[in-house]
């Protein structure tokens, strides 16, 4: 089958075609007939497989069929993902599918200014790609009416459940007709997806392409077991190896992640940290800069396990295992997309084996143990679990600061003021300091 058999328009197939595509995906081939149809849709695949086409082109086929004239432009359709970078990409993706038609696409999202956003709203949208909280502060404003929406996609929805989202996306599911085509999209199926399922979904069909959380056949995995405190010694050892061209990292917190990118550059490793401290320009510009092979090095929080497609990513480096096992398949699908080859090293030290044993059991596999590791595991003896909890609970370390005084308030006896502590310091004065020496005038 190629895209010519699935009855779009050719506005869309030229659009493909100027994209190299011509054959769908697994995902794409099952999911854009049944969207087509109507019906309301489950997908379930694999990160990579192409599941941003297998929605954006319905969608794009059904606004074609039942275009309207009105201006200004209505919003009707909304697609709700839960970062900016995904937004972003998929947005993208809806601007090169859509080239050669008249609808407007438009896209917003948190960590920028809204004025852009919203001059491009009050000209009219047909297509809406958004993140639930900036969403949710627009339609409080009154910029954005939901009233008109047609087909509503919830793009990796298992990841807005784990970044908190559901409150923000029961609200704008509230403000959308009920009658409406929903199509729901994710990697994953917790349980927490299947009871959203029954109360958003009418009658869906479901798209599995692969059993939930499994990993690429064609990533090769393996685990390298390190001292915490020898990971930055054995990722920068690994990254001399020039045949690794582009690589990602990733690190469970935010200052861990700007920890890292100082150490690999003392070791003359150029690379860039992107996670939700850094500003959204901030963002762009390290993601820009390591698709252009501008830096080797890309080290990410989990913000970025879903919105990062870079085509032929060489190597994925889990610096520390995820505690949701779900996380790693993620994070190791961003290489070994569109059926190439990737490679996914991890890192685990005594503390990480439980999450280890999580991974292995989710993915139904055992990973590879590197043995030729010049860093080797010493350290034996796990760290108590509240003392983990704690460590991973507290704040990074602030910057030392220089004392603050308190200010003085009221005057004491004798004219000396007291401090906001209480009594002033006591000092002792002579008549005469020893330093100073006396003049006599003579007459």
């Amino acid at each position: 089958m190629n895209f010519k058999d699935l009855n779009l328009s050719h506005r869309i197939l030229d659009a493909l075609e100027k994209e190299n595509y011509s054959v769908p995906t697994p995902i794409q081939e099952q999911a854009i007939p049944i969207v087509l149809s109507g019906r309301d849709l489950l997908g379930c695949a694999q990160t990579g497989t192409g599941k941003t086409a297998a929605f954006a082109v319905p969608v794009l086929q059904h606004l074609i069929n039942s275009e309207e004239k009105s201006e200004p432009r209505k919003i009707r359709s909304l697609i709700l993902t839960p970062t900016r970078e995904l937004a972003v990409q998929i947005y993208e993706n809806f601007r090169s599918y859509g080239r050669y038609t008249r609808l407007h696409t438009c896209v917003v999202f948190g960590g920028v200014s809204q004025k852009m956003q919203v001059e491009k709203l009050r000209r009219g949208v047909d297509i809406l790609v958004a993140t639930p909280g900036r969403l949710n502060d627009l339609m409080n404003q009154g910029y954005v009416h939901l009233e008109n929406v047609e087909i509503l996609v919830l793009d990796e929805a298992d990841r807005m459940l784990d970044m908190g989202f559901i409150a923000d996306v029961k609200k704008i599911i509230a403000k959308i007709p009920k009658k409406r085509q929903t199509l729901l999209f994710s990697a994953t199926m917790p349980k927490e997806i299947e009871e959203m399922v029954n109360t958003i979904l009418v009658d869906p069909a479901k798209v599995e392409i692969t059993p939930p959380a499994t990993t690429v056949d064609m990533i090769d995995q393996s685990i390298y077991f390190v001292d915490k405190d020898n990971k930055r010694k054995l990722l920068a050892h690994l990254l001399e190896d020039r045949s690794i061209r582009s690589a990602l990292v990733f690190t469970r917190t935010k200052h861990g992640a700007d920890r890292v990118v100082k150490d690999l550059e003392r070791a003359n490793i150029n690379a860039q940290a992107i996670h939700g401290n850094k500003s959204q320009n901030a963002r762009q510009t390290a993601l820009n800069s390591f698709k252009n092979g501008s830096i080797r090095v890309l080290v990410a929080t989990d913000i970025a396990a879903r919105g990062i497609d870079i085509e032929e990513l060489s190597c994925v480096f889990n610096y520390d295992l995820p505690e949701v096992p779900e996380t790693y398949v993620h994070r190791i699908g961003r290489t070994g997309r569109a059926g190439l080859s990737g490679t996914a090293v991890s890192f685990c030290c005594i503390d990480e084996k439980s999450d280890l044993r999580s991974i292995q059991k989710l993915i139904g596999k055992t990973i590879p143990v590197v043995e030729d590791n010049p860093y080797p595991m010493l350290i034996t003896t796990p760290t108590p679990k509240s003392e983990l909890r704690r460590r991973r609970s507290a704040p990074p370390a602030a910057e030392p600061r220089r004392k603050a005084y308190a200010p003085r308030e009221a005057a004491g006896k004798n004219g000396a003021f007291e401090t906001a502590k209480g009594k002033p310091p006591v000092k002792k004065y002579t008549d005469k300091p020893k330093w100073k020496k006396s003049y006599s005038r003579k007459g």
